[in-house]
């Protein structure tokens, strides 16, 4: 069953109309519905362009939630063959949030890293909806270290609401732990490329995506804070999430002007959740021409490129 948006109320009504026509047909046996729901999906099919050929950074934000968007684990069965994963901080726990082990991606041994947040309530338990603990940020490290001293590339899949706040969390050093992702970002000597899938939430987000090239796909956020929790500290009221929004430049196309990201991945009419196969090609494709434009680069240049890209973010238009 198709999971609407707010904003998708009207394209509910269309297809839930064909739907019912089609059930009649196939009860009666005999009914000839063809020309009309014919009609009613060419109907839709247009509503559906419509409203997404210009969404407002809220409505990207329900889009980047949608609950059947497809996430880490989709990626990784769906681009990389012989994935093994890797578990635990060699510390304290396994943190189930976070997915990583060593894959092949078109035939290239890669280490691949990312935000899992499950896809019904009990997976969603189970994977903390996404959020991370300490430990899932230092098996991160773990592996990013693994990578670094076996020369493999490294992946990312970005797709949480931020690091887990929990008491627990706090007692274990969540700060320190994203603190520590981030530097390991910025000292391995591989190939690092992440791409924002769904949301990239805070400090939770750039534990991962300190990377030599960042990708967003087309209806993806990523910003410091969320809008909601924006809106609670600037209004006093987390109703003005959409203005919230406006304000924060939270999306794939703000972010790529403002040089946060290199390139934003197309989505299918619909958002990523309508056509996930198509979805996956797409970012296989980005993640391919990103790492060829990395190929051949000394572990040296790559730090540099790494350092020196982070360093500029913000000087854009200023005077030299």
């Amino acid at each position: 069953m198709q999971n609407y948006l707010d904003f998708e109320k009207p394209l509910a009504e269309i297809e839930g109309k064909a739907e019912e026509l089609r059930a009649v047909a196939r009860k009666s046996g005999k009914m000839d519905i063809e020309k009309e729901v014919s009609a009613l999906d060419r109907k839709a099919a247009q509503l559906l362009g419509d409203l997404y050929a210009d969404l407002t950074p809220w409505q990207k934000c329900l889009v980047a939630r949608h609950p059947e968007r497809p996430h880490c684990k989709d990626y990784i069965d769906g681009l990389f063959e012989e994935y093994t994963p890797l578990a635990g901080d060699r510390n304290f726990a396994d943190d189930h949030a976070v997915m990583g082990g060593l894959a092949r991606f078109n035939d290239t041994p890669v280490m691949v890293i990312g935000h899992e947040k499950g896809h019904d309530t009990k997976t969603r338990i189970e994977r903390n909806f996404g959020m991370a603990r300490p430990e899932g940020y230092r098996k991160a490290i773990r592996l990013m270290d693994m990578a670094h001293r076996f020369g493999l590339p490294v992946i990312t899949l970005v797709d949480t609401p931020g690091a887990y706040p929990g008491k627990g969390a706090e007692e274990r050093g969540q700060s320190e732990a994203i603190a520590r992702a981030t530097e390991k970002c910025l000292q391995i000597g591989v190939p690092l490329i992440s791409v924002v899938i769904g949301e990239g939430g805070s400090g939770g987000a750039v534990a991962f995506a300190t990377a030599n090239r960042v990708a967003m796909l087309e209806h993806s956020i990523y910003s410091v804070i969320s809008p909601e929790g924006c809106a609670s500290i600037l209004w006093k009221d987390a109703d003005k999430m959409k203005e919230a929004a406006e304000a924060l430049r939270l999306t794939a196309q703000d972010l790529q002007s403002l040089g946060v990201v290199d390139r934003v991945v197309p989505e299918p009419v619909g958002g990523a959740q309508r056509n996930k196969d198509e979805m996956i090609a797409r970012v296989g494709k980005a993640l391919a021409g990103m790492l060829g434009d990395l190929h051949g680069r000394s572990p040296a240049e790559l730090v540099s490129d790494r350092r020196k890209k982070f360093l500029a973010m913000g000087t854009k238009g200023l005077a030299a």
